[in-house]
């Protein structure tokens, strides 16, 4: 039997920690490097009512801490019983990852002792009063490529099911880029959404020119064309007039010549608050390991909700746990927009099979208890 806590009430927790490593399929190039395996640590934490949660923490140098620094912040939990939760030494913003999977366990635990999904008991916690989504509409990301082999890669995801795509552009010059998306729009038609990624490429001037070049592809929005840091660039983006291509436009996602915008790198480096005070954004991409947890990346997605921007959850090529995590904050979160959550085909192997499975375009959300019920069983033993 277990004890069933008031939610205000916290029971004693251990925690523990292992390591793994995962390689990629192939090496995945980012604005920050490029990444070829992924190591971390599954994290559990067993309540005093015999409940074990399970939690990930794969940390991403540019992203997150360190794998040693958030090997470190978890060694100094490791093996101990808390009578408080042991969030309380764990900073998101220095150990946003050993946060993550810290929060992640006991939530999971939580969600468990109270036989309910982890999306319900997050949307609970957030005061979100509708219901979380079963399953959440997802994006296909494009890879760097010509416009033949983009396009062709494109017409498989729409085959597939999906009717939003997310292109990386910035690798190439603006001219080729603009090939490479002209080639999608006319190969998959005008009813799907398409996204463009520059990971923060581009200077002011090259993003203005591709924007402007950009806008008669009817793009959903380009995320992050100028480095995290320029929140001021970004706004002046969103507020040309592109008519002329100067500033002076109303905003609010009429500008950038007609194209919105997308910050991702920029909620990491300067914070949701700040991107939502800059006006910075249209939409706002939300990596729940690089901000310290599903709650805090549930937080930020409300916050920016509330501010009329559009809330995205993504992933940072993580193992299993974390990403069936991200998919219960992106149902947490009402009439979400596709999210970039189709990320495990990354990975050369997992952790555990994944219990989210991809149709339509959509990934179900498991049914729990917690993450997955007992998918991640295995993963809970010591």
């Amino acid at each position: 039997m277990t004890r069933d806590y008031p939610r205000d009430e916290n029971p004693p927790v251990t925690v523990r920690h292992r390591p793994f490593a995962l390689d990629l399929t192939r090496p995945l190039g980012t604005a920050r490097g490029k990444i070829r395996s992924r190591e971390g640590f599954v994290i559990a934490v067993e309540r005093e009512t015999g409940v074990t949660g399970v939690g990930e923490a794969t940390p991403l140098p540019g992203w997150t801490e360190s794998r040693d620094a958030c090997a470190t912040a978890l060694d100094e939990l490791d093996g101990r019983a808390e009578a408080e939760p042991p969030l309380e030494s764990l900073n998101a913003e220095a150990t946003p990852a050993a946060r993550h999977g810290v929060s992640l366990a006991l939530a999971d635990a939580a969600a468990r002792d109270a036989g309910e999904r982890l999306a319900d008991r997050l949307a609970d916690g957030a005061g979100v009063e509708s219901a979380p989504a079963d399953a959440v509409p997802i994006n296909a990301t494009v890879g760097d490529a010509g416009p033949d082999e983009t396009a062709a890669e494109a017409r498989r995801a729409v085959e597939a099911g999906f009717d939003c795509l997310k292109l990386k552009v910035g690798a190439r010059d603006v001219d080729a880029d603009v090939e490479r998306v002209r080639a999608v729009r006319e190969a998959v038609g005008d009813a799907v959404a398409l996204r463009a990624d520059a990971n923060g490429a581009w200077d002011r001037g090259t993003a203005r020119r591709a924007l402007d070049a950009l806008a008669a592809f009817d793009l959903a929005y380009v995320e992050q064309p100028l480095p995290a840091d320029d929140l001021d660039g970004l706004a002046a983006l969103r507020e040309r007039d592109p008519a002329d291509g100067s500033g002076g436009g109303t905003g609010g996602g009429d500008g950038g010549g007609g194209v919105p915008i997308a910050a991702d790198e920029s909620v990491v480096d300067r914070g949701i608050d700040a991107v939502l005070d800059a006006g910075a954004a249209d939409a706002v991409v939300l990596k729940p390991m690089a901000l310290g947890g599903p709650d805090r990346a549930l937080a930020a997605g409300l916050r920016a909700r509330s501010a009329g921007v559009d809330p995205v959850v993504t992933t940072t090529i993580d193992a299993v746990v974390a990403r069936t995590a991200a998919v219960h904050v992106a149902a947490a979160i009402p009439d979400v927009s596709p999210c970039g959550l189709a990320t495990g085909a990354l990975l050369d192997e997992d952790l555990a099979p994944d219990p989210c499975p991809i149709a339509d375009g959509r990934i179900a959300v498991p049914a729990g208890p917690g993450l997955a019920g007992g998918a991640f069983d295995d993963l809970r033993r010591w």
